[in-house]
């Protein structure tokens, strides 16, 4: 049986724990483990009444360090803090030129057609047709048609023909006549 011997300064005291035999290959070994403790001095101990003066008093002070409450979490993922961000202001423009718009109402309304169809719906439903650009929506076909002519219409109908491309049904507003404004136009 091999001892253990510990070298410990006074004010600790060593107590056995618990005590571990094992027997391997006919040999019997021990196994002791220990815990210590510091002896506590009476005359250091202070009593509960000073202690609770000692707290009232540091109270009262207000010199207590007062805890920062903890942040409640209502979800499981983390976001980083939305930061500043300043407005861009650089030293000089990247573009040289502001870019041209290519939708103007010149290049919306292409040509007035002209066909046999054509004409049967400028005089019988008071109707203009137009080719227009493909790109074009009915919103920009009737703001075009407005700053062009300067005629109010009523609604627009468009189709992709099978050449690929689109063809506009401008209706006019009953206060207009389709043929006075093809004759201003010069379709007729």
């Amino acid at each position: 049986v091999k001892s253990l011997e510990f070298r410990v300064s006074t004010a600790l005291q060593w107590h056995p724990l618990k005590k571990e035999e094992k027997v391997r290959n006919g040999e019997r070994s021990v196994n002791q483990i220990w815990f210590c403790s510091v002896p506590v001095d009476p005359a250091k101990k202070s009593d509960p009444k000073a202690q609770a003066l000692k707290a009232a008093k540091a109270v009262k002070s207000g010199s207590i360090i007062k805890k920062k409450a903890k942040k409640i979490r209502t979800t499981v993922t983390f976001h980083r803090p939305k930061t500043l961000k300043k407005d861009r202001n650089p030293k000089y423009p990247r573009i040289s030129a502001p870019p041209r718009n290519k939708l103007d109402q010149y290049q919306i309304l292409k040509y007035p057609l002209t066909t046999e169809s054509a004409m049967k719906k400028i005089e019988d439903n008071n109707t203009l047709v137009f080719i227009v650009d493909i790109r074009a929506d009915k919103k920009k076909i009737k703001d075009a048609v407005k700053k062009m002519y300067d005629i109010q219409t009523k609604k627009v109908n468009t189709l992709i023909r099978p050449d690929g491309t689109k063809k506009a049904y401008v209706k006019l507003t009953p206060d207009y006549d389709a043929l006075d404004v093809a004759n201003k136009i010069g379709i007729i």
